[in-house]
């Protein structure tokens, strides 16, 4: 039936449908993978919705030769392999496609099925890159800890000041491995979207001096925030995003120079900024940085015109942006925002250092 259908459709034919002999006669019509029907001379004859749709074919115009139909030269060389499946990735449309190859219809017909593999990949590649960064990640604490443990226990012992300072490196080490494995647990719970907002009006600018507190910011603060600018959202959860934010923004500041932190109402929406003014990132850094553990490579820092002394204080400040913290600060902030219908991005400021903004929807109306 599917290929009286497809035939009739090939020459232009516009009968009614005999009755089904089955219940899957439209299977390859409604199927999501894509399906095309090659003939000896490599055309395509007919396609699927699937295909359409991938392809962007119009059936009108079939048949068409598989090069001109499909914009793909792989799937040329994938017919000529004598494989009837492999894995192969479009250059065109840039997706990672499995193809099986089946005979068709009638002697010389090919039935080529494609499922898109790109997500599946992507995702192993992320899985990948997780474990490999989260080994990373525990290796350097965990040698530093085995490191004082041996050497408080040499022989003879070292003397109490060396004990002490060997103590307080494992203690730090320890509390290091600590909050990773806190913010990894907390970082699952959000993904899995187990997060309970409680939503309360509170005022803007002393959100932000809490958080500044908190995290002991050792950079003058810079304020642009209206004294009684209020919103209405979850409170606690943007607390967190706030020491994030200024926690990253005071590692990466040279001494002296300000974290400037801006917030207001824009369109129904409440946009908050922390910027800092060390080297920045690069462009291509932008879209990755709220990953887990994803950290910026030193040798892509921004270049400039600086002398040699900015550019050393420009190396010290990404060797701290790529080897401190766990990694998970910003991916954390960026879920604690998205919880609350918002978004997240980083920019660089006009005259040099990075920006973080958010932006979360206010449907309550706020300052009234």
């Amino acid at each position: 039936m599917i290929w009286e259908r497809w035939g009739r459709r090939r020459r232009g034919e516009d009968q009614p449908a005999p009755p089904s002999p089955g219940p899957f006669e439209d299977l390859l019509e409604e199927a999501p993978v894509v399906a095309l029907l090659l003939d000896r001379d490599r055309r395509v004859l007919a396609a699927n919705r699937a295909g359409c749709q991938f392809f962007r074919l119009d059936r009108d115009q079939l048949p068409l030769g598989l090069l001109e139909a499909t914009r793909e030269g792989r799937l040329l060389e994938a017919l000529r392999s004598g494989s009837s499946h492999g894995e192969l990735r479009l250059s065109h449309r840039q997706r990672t496609v499995q193809f099986k190859l089946v005979p068709g219809p009638k002697p010389g017909d090919t039935l080529m099925f494609l499922a898109d593999l790109t997500e599946l990949r992507r995702l192993e590649t992320v899985r990948q890159e997780f474990v490999a960064n989260l080994s990373h990640e525990l290796r350097n604490p965990l040698t530093s800890l085995r490191l004082a443990v041996e050497s408080m226990q040499g022989e003879p012992l070292p003397p109490a000041p060396a004990l002490h300072r060997f103590a307080l490196r494992a203690l730090i080490e320890t509390d290091h491995l600590a909050a990773i494995v806190a913010n990894l647990r907390e970082l699952v719970q959000i993904e899995a979207g187990q997060v309970e907002l409680s939503l309360s009006c509170f005022e803007v600018r002393e959100l932000v001096m809490e958080a500044a507190t908190r995290v002991l910011v050792d950079r003058p603060l810079e304020l642009r925030i209206l004294e009684d600018l209020q919103i209405t959202a979850d409170r606690s959860k943007l607390a967190q995003v706030l020491h994030n934010l200024l926690d990253n923004a005071s590692k990466f500041s040279p001494p002296g120079l300000p974290i400037e932190v801006e917030a207001s109402m824009d369109d129904g929406e409440f946009r908050l900024s922390v910027r800092d003014h060390g080297p920045g990132i690069s462009p291509e850094h932008w879209t990755r940085v709220f990953e887990r553990f994803y950290k910026v490579d030193p040798a892509r820092a921004r270049s400039g015109t600086q002398g040699e002394s900015a550019r050393a204080e420009r190396a010290r400040v990404e060797r701290a942006r790529a080897t401190s913290g766990s990694g998970l600060g910003l991916a954390i902030t960026k879920h604690l925002v998205l919880a609350q219908g918002g978004r997240v991005w980083t920019e660089a400021a006009r005259d040099g250092g990075q920006v973080f903004g958010l932006a979360i929807p206010m449907p309550i109306s706020v300052n009234e």
